[in-house]
Formats: C-alpha cells, structure tokens, sequence
C-alpha cells in the first residue's frame, strides 16, 4: 500500500512541471490574443492612413508634374507664335527655347516633388506616434551646416535658376560676362559654357558672374573712327563718306545687316596734325564687328582714289617731276675724316715719349 502511494506521488509530481508550462502557454496565448484583438483597430487605422498619405502623395506629384509639363509646353507653343509671357520672352531661336523651358520644368518638378514627398514622411513618421521636434531641430542644424559648406554651389544654383527665368542670354548669343566673352554654346543651371573668339572654351559659374553684356538682343552699332590729316577738305571728306555710305545700304548682303542709315557724325576730335571723323551704323545683333570692317575696307578705297591722306601716309609725288636726291642737301666730308690728311696730323695730341726728350 505504501508503496501504491509513494508511486502515485511521485507520478503527480513529474507531472506538475508539464501542466505547469501548459498553462503558462495557455495564458500568455491569451493575453496576446486580447492584446491583439484590443489593438487591431488602431494597427488597422494607422496602416490605412499611413497607406492613404502614400497614395494621395503620388497621385498629386503625378497630377503637379503633369501640370508643369502643359505649362511648360503651352509657353513654347506661345513662343513659337510670337506671343510673350511674363516667363515666356522672345527666344531667338529653338535651341534656347528648348533648353530654357527643359531648365525651368526641371527646377518646377524638382521643388514640387522634393515638397510633397517631404511633407508626406513627415506624416508617415507622425502617424507612428514619433516626436518630430528632435528631428526637425536636427535636420535644421545639418541644413544649416550643408548650406555654409556648400554655399557656392547653392549661389551657383539660384543663380543659374533667375538667369533662365530672366532670360538674360541662351544659346548663341554673343556676352561678356565679365569674367570670359564669347558666344554661349551651353546653358546650365550651375555653369554656362561660352566659346571665345580663338576657338577655346569657357566654363563660368553662374554665382561668379556679376554683370551681363548680352550683344545679341535687340541691336548692336558700328562705330568707325576715321583719321585724316588737318589740312584734308571737310567737305570733300563728307562727300566721300556719304557715297561709301550710300552704296553699301544698297548691296548685298550688307543692306540686311543694317538696320539703319550709315552716318556720319562730324569731327570728334582736332589735333595739330590730325582729325577724327565718326561714322556710326545702327546694325542687326552680332554684325558690328563684321560691318566695321567692310567699312574700313571701303572708305580706304574711296580715299585712295579721291587723294585724301590719311595720317601717317606719305604725301603723294606730282607726276612727271623726278624725285629730289637725298644726297643734295649733305655737305662735302670733312678733311678731318681722313686719319692721313695734313689736317688730322697737325689736330693729333703729341706723343708723351716726345715731350721727355
């Protein structure tokens, strides 16, 4: 009997533990199906508003950048047609137009996209019940660090963001951008690329340009400066440049270029042996140089053949009359040049060895 019960003691006993572990399975099992089930509604909510701030996020950058993109393509339709806008201007030529309104669609989408995405981590990351003081005030002192750091590159930007919204030069337009001339062959948001007048190439960067001479908007003028002696006819000077003015605003191509009457503008200058007439044409964009040359080409003929002297020239010779000889006006050598004449020994000082004897 003693030991029926021993052995039935013992039995109950190894199997404790088991049950015991049984029902600690039982109730941690349910105490996370109850805490499961009183917390799925708000995994449920958040989940469906997290999904609902992600989606609406990009369907309206999908729906903005399609909007610029119209925006962007109805300014080049009016462009073309010859209507301007605040932002559309009267672009030269397809180039320019093309890289302007790519440069501007891309700073719009870029700041939209960068704006609701943004805006829609931040909900994201508030919605999972996170303090976002911390990380704003953090992402505000790195935003202060990168801009002190990269400030150049930021100038640059901005810069080359008003230069493209102004308008102030495109492709093949002719500037002085202070640093480097030339004619823009490239446009870019950070660096403008110019070709010079010998063929090199130029990388400015935008936030390292001060002023803009742009020589190809509107019109350019060619001014000559003629130089005659003083004593050269007025008139008859005038007279010669009307007529070189007169028949090159009649031939070809040079009447296309101007785009007013060549004039001249009188005396700038007096000097002793000199003047200074100026001769001024109003021309199309990017052509002053080319009609100052002609100009100076043709004025020089026209002045050979009407006898005018320019200064620095040598006075013509009369025809028929024989050139005076150099040599008349030079008086006869001297005896003393001769080292064995009567003259050069009687002048030669007296040797030291004669005066001791």
């Amino acid at each position: 009997m003693l030991s029926v019960l021993s052995a039935t003691g013992t039995s109950d006993a190894s199997s404790d533990p088991d049950q015991h572990s049984l029902k600690d399975a039982q109730e941690q099992a349910g105490q996370a199906a109850g805490w499961v089930e009183q917390n799925w509604s708000t995994w449920l909510s958040v989940g469906l508003r997290i999904l609902l701030i992600v989606v609406i996020a990009f369907v309206l950058r999908a729906v903005i950048r399609r909007a610029i993109t119209k925006f962007v393509e109805r300014m080049n339709r009016r462009g073309e047609n010859g209507t301007t806008t605040a932002l559309g201007g009267l672009l030269v030529n397809t180039e320019r137009r093309r890289q302007r309104s790519e440069a501007i669609g891309s700073v719009l989408r870029s700041v939209a996209s960068f704006v609701i995405l943004g805006t829609a981590a931040l909900m994201v990351l508030g919605a999972f019940k996170i303090n976002l003081a911390p990380l704003l005030a953090s992402a505000g002192v790195a935003g202060v660090a990168i801009g002190f750091g990269a400030r150049n590159l930021v100038t640059d930007f901005l810069s080359g963001v008003f230069m493209i919204l102004e308008d102030q030069y495109g492709v093949g337009d002719t500037i002085d951008a202070g640093v480097a001339s030339g004619e823009v062959i490239e446009v870019g948001l950070r660096v403008t690329k110019l070709r010079g007048a010998e063929g090199e190439i130029w990388y400015v960067r935008n936030g390292e340009v001060k002023r803009i001479g742009n020589l190809s908007q509107g019109w350019s003028t060619a001014a000559v400066d003629v130089t005659v002696r003083s004593d050269e006819d007025l008139d008859k000077v005038r007279a010669t440049l009307t007529e070189v003015a007169e028949a090159m605003s009649k031939s070809e191509p040079w009447n296309e270029m101007l785009w007013g009457p060549v004039e001249v503008l009188g005396l700038d200058s007096v000097l002793l042996d000199s003047m200074v007439v100026g001769v001024s044409a109003k021309t199309m964009p990017g052509k002053a140089l080319t009609i100052s040359r002609e100009l100076r080409w043709r004025i020089k003929r026209a002045f050979d053949e009407a006898g005018i002297r320019i200064v620095g020239g040598v006075p013509a010779q009369p025809d028929g009359d024989t050139p005076a000889d150099p040599s008349a006006g030079v008086s006869a050598p001297s005896a003393y040049a001769s080292a064995t004449s009567p003259q050069s020994l009687a002048a030669s000082p007296i040797a030291p060895s004669n005066l001791s004897k």
